[in-house]
C-alpha cells in the first residue's frame, strides 16, 4: 500500500537527458492544459481524498460527484507530469508535488489553481493579444470593468481571488518571519492585507505586537475565521477603507503585500503618499517604517516567476512588476528612502523605506 506520504520522483526528473528542442517548446505550448486539469482537482479536492493514502479512481469519483472515466484520465495525465502517481488497478497516490494541493498543506496551491484558471481570469488571458498591440489591459476589455469592480459586484469571484491570496499568504508569511525581523515594532498594520493571513503569521510569531488589517470593507469583513483561527482577533483591529484616501495613523510599521504591483505608478504613488501622510503630516517628526513585499524584476533572461507575473499584472488587475530603480523611483516620489531589500525567498522580496 503506498501511503500519502511516499515521495514519487518522475522518471524525466529522475534520469534527465538531451531534449529535442521542439519537443520541449510544445510542452510549453500545451501548458494550458495542465493548468486546467489543475484547476479541476483542486475544485474536486481530490488531494484531500488521498491525505491518508492511495485510493481507486472509483472511489475518488463518488466522493467528489465527478465521472470515473473522465476524472481517471485527468489523473493519469497528471500523474504524467508528477502531480499524481498512478499505481496498477487505475489507483492513485499523492507526489510532493501533489501533497501541496491538499487545504492543510504548509505550501498550499489549491486555491491558487482554482483561481487563476477560473472562468473570469481565464477569459482575460485569452485576450493578452489585445493588450500587447494596444497596452490595454486585458481584462477591462474582455468584461467592460476593471478587475476590482468585477469582483466587487461577483461574490463568487470575490472568493475565489481572497481564497488565493490567502494560500499565497501563508505560503509566503514564513519565509517573511525568517527574513524581516518585527519584533523591534510594538504595532503593525497590514495595508490592503485581504483576510489578514501575512497578518495573523505575524501577530501569532510575536505575541507582544498588536495589529491593523486594512482592505476594503466588504473584504475584511470575512477576515474573522482567519484571525481567530490563528488565535490573535484580540490584538487586531479590522478597518475598512480605501487606501487612496486614508490609512489608520500612529503605527510603527506598514506592510503593503502584493499590493503596490496591482497599478500603474500615478495610482501607485497615491497610495504610498497615503501611507506618508499617515506616517505624520509636513513639519511633524515622521513615525513608521514602510515595508513592500513584493517580486522584484531580476536581469536579462532570470527571474521566471516575477515577469510571467508581469504578464498576469497587464492582463488582470492593470498593474506592473516593477525593477528595484522603479521601485526606489516610486518610493523616492511619495516622500519615502529606500533603506534596504531583503529577500525573503523566491517568490518575493522585502524592500523596506524610511519617510523623509
Amino acid at each position: 500500500m503506498v501511503t500519502a506520504r511516499t515521495r514519487f520522483v518522475p522518471p524525466e526528473a529522475a534520469q534527465p537527458g538531451p531534449r529535442d528542442a521542439a519537443t520541449r517548446l510544445d510542452e510549453l505550448i500545451i501548458g494550458y492544459q495542465v493548468t486546467q486539469a489543475l484547476r479541476v482537482v483542486a475544485v474536486l479536492g481530490i488531494a484531500d481524498l488521498l491525505r491518508d493514502g492511495e485510493r481507486h479512481v472509483d472511489d475518488l469519483a463518488k466522493q467528489s460527484d465527478s465521472d470515473p472515466g473522465a476524472l481517471y484520465r485527468v489523473l493519469r495525465a497528471l500523474a504524467s507530469v508528477g502531480v499524481f502517481h498512478e499505481a496498477p488497478g487505475r489507483r492513485f497516490a499523492l507526489t510532493e508535488l501533489g501533497e501541496c494541493l491538499r487545504s492543510d498543506s504548509a505550501q498550499p496551491l489549491a486555491p491558487w489553481a482554482a483561481f487563476v484558471s477560473s472562468p473570469p481570469q481565464w477569459a482575460a488571458w485569452g485576450n493578452l493579444l489585445h493588450s500587447v498591440r494596444t497596452g490595454e489591459n486585458a481584462f477591462r476589455h474582455t468584461h467592460a470593468m476593471r478587475v476590482w469592480e468585477y469582483r466587487a459586484q461577483h461574490p463568487e469571484a470575490a472568493a475565489s481571488f481572497n481564497a488565493a491570496m490567502v494560500g499565497g499568504s501563508r505560503r509566503a508569511a514564513q519565509d517573511v518571519l525568517k527574513a524581516y525581523d518585527f519584533s523591534r515594532f510594538d504595532s503593525v498594520a497590514d495595508v490592503g492585507g485581504g483576510h489578514g493571513a501575512l497578518l495573523a503569521a505575524i501577530l501569532a510569531a510575536h505575541p507582544h505586537l498588536r495589529g491593523t488589517l486594512f482592505d476594503q470593507a466588504h473584504v475584511v469583513a470575512g477576515a474573522g475565521e482567519t484571525l481567530r483561527a490563528a488565535g490573535v482577533a484580540e490584538r487586531c483591529e479590522v478597518v475598512g477603507g480605501s487606501f487612496f484616501e486614508s490609512v489608520p495613523a500612529g503605527i510603527d510599521c506598514y506592510a503593503l503585500k502584493f499590493v503596490i504591483h496591482d497599478w500603474e505608478d500615478d495610482e501607485s504613488v497615491a497610495i504610498l503618499r497615503t501611507v506618508r501622510r499617515a506616517m505624520g503630516a509636513p513639519g511633524e517628526t515622521p513615525r513608521g517604517t514602510l515595508l513592500l513585499i513584493e517580486r522584484v524584476i531580476e536581469p536579462p533572461n532570470r527571474g521566471m516567476r516575477a515577469k510571467f507575473s508581469d504578464l498576469n499584472m497587464l492582463v488582470s488587475p492593470g498593474g506592473r512588476e516593477r525593477t528595484l530603480d522603479e521601485y526606489a523611483a516610486l518610493l523616492d516620489t511619495a516622500g519615502f528612502r529606500l533603506t534596504r531589500v531583503i529577500s525573503a525567498d523566491s517568490e518575493a522580496d522585502v524592500i523596506e523605506a524610511l519617510p523623509v
